[in-house]
């Protein structure tokens, strides 16, 4: 029998999720599976998944075919009726090992019980597996699950339940350890990272974590916390923004729209301006910083002039690195039941928006010709900047080391050195 073959689709989490569940199934003695790890967060992302169990189907003949992760949690009978599917598993599910001890039984196929997904709201604690980083060159820790905000176009939070944090002590013996093993940076993710530790005792924040892992693994060359919600940022990270070289100047920020009214219908917490003074704020703070942002093209009602005003945020926030959603109604959420925009029109949106964050990528990308850098090495020729800009180098460099290079000149969407 063959091991099981993998396939992972949408966020960071889900890749570092994907690499628990190897560590399990290998554990389990898996044989002779396929297993899909969805995404829901939009309609196109669950066509995906559904093309993408059909292709392993077809390429992996007489394999059981598992399919886990968001869109099998919020749509577990679409993905049921499906004859390629032989078990649905949930968010919780997957990430215990009494699961997948369950599916290496011989008599997989066939299984009368094909759907193992509880209710997601009912979990109280994130998953306690943790794994000691993947890839060679960066590691990256889950310290957060699930959201309790509930935006009107978003279905997250029914993939992922309820917002739940892994305790502080417990986050800093793994970067401990990964440190140990010889990873120099560091990557903090979640669902909703910036409500870490809303539900634990004394409440503590964000930027108390940060301001800890860096006290007490002061051998940590780098740490990044990756997409917040910036209305939620708290005085220690900002604290942790001005005054700490080894957290990273780079924060992606989850701002969606840049009209009061559509955020406003979103359902979201800040308005424009709180977007505009938090940026202002962080460079003033921390003048290298590199802001990414998450922005949806075409939500419903969306005016010419409320587009205008989501399109000039690139330049009002100084955004660089844009992540761009053409908007697609999600089954279940109240966007859905709202007046939508046509489809050429909301892609015509989205153009616009890319275009524009290219030009921003370029603009950084020159203003970089002539300043040293420190490189994590990704790949023998190829690393990031601290702002996670992308770097091609001339020569072969050791993989997973940090050095020290001159940028000599930009290539389409990245850097030389």
């Amino acid at each position: 029998m063959n091991a099981p073959v993998f396939s992972t689709l949408g966020c960071r989490l889900n890749a570092y999720e994907t690499e628990a569940m190897k560590e399990l199934a290998a554990a389990a003695g898996l044989q002779g599976a396929v297993v899909i790890n969805t995404c829901a967060v939009t309609a196109e992302a669950v066509r995906k998944a559904k093309q993408e169990i059909r292709k392993l189907a077809r390429e992996n003949p007489g394999a059981a075919v598992i399919v886990t992760g968001c869109a099998a949690q919020t749509e577990p009978e679409t993905f049921a009726a499906m004859p390629e599917v032989t078990r649905v598993i949930g968010n919780t599910e997957k990430m215990q090992a009494q699961t997948w001890v369950g599916l290496q039984a011989p008599d997989l196929i066939g299984v009368t019980e094909k759907v193992q997904v509880d209710d997601i709201m009912s979990v109280r604690e994130t998953a306690g597996h943790l794994i000691d980083g993947f890839g060679r060159h960066r590691a990256y820790v889950q310290v957060q699950n699930g959201c309790d905000h509930r935006c009107t176009f978003c279905i997250i939070p029914y993939g992922r339940g309820n917002s739940r944090s892994v305790p502080a002590g417990v986050v800093v013996e793994q970067i401990k350890r990964l440190v140990g093993k010889g990873f120099h940076e560091v990557v903090l993710t979640g669902v909703d990272l910036t409500s870490w530790g809303a539900d634990l005792p004394a409440t503590p924040r964000l930027g108390d974590l940060v301001m800890r892992i860096l006290r007490l693994v002061p051998d940590l060359s780098r740490l990044r916390i990756s997409s917040i919600d910036s209305i939620e940022a708290d005085e220690n990270l900002m604290q942790a923004i001005a005054t700490e070289p080894r957290l990273m100047p780079h924060l992606h920020l989850s701002l969606q729209a840049g009209d009061d009214m559509i955020l406003k219908r979103m359902k979201r917490r800040h308005l424009r301006d709180d977007a505009i003074a938090f940026c202002e704020e962080v460079l003033r703070l921390r003048p290298d910083m590199i802001f990414g942002a998450d922005i949806i093209a075409g939500f419903p009602t969306e005016t010419a002039a409320m587009f205008e005003n989501s399109l000039k945020l690139v330049t009002d926030c100084n955004l660089t690195f844009l992540h761009v959603f053409p908007f697609s109604p999600r089954k279940g959420t109240p966007a859905a039941r709202m007046p939508q925009l046509q489809g050429p029109e909301i892609k015509a949106r989205a153009a616009q928006l890319r275009a524009a964050g290219d030009a921003a990528l370029q603009r950084h990308l020159t203003a970089q010709i002539g300043k040293p850098h420190k490189i994590l090495m990704e790949s023998r020729r190829m690393g990031r900047t601290e702002q996670f800009t992308e770097v091609q180098l001339a020569t072969d460099q050791p993989e997973g080391q940090i050095l020290q290079a001159c940028i000599t000149g930009s290539r389409d969407n990245h850097l030389l050195a």
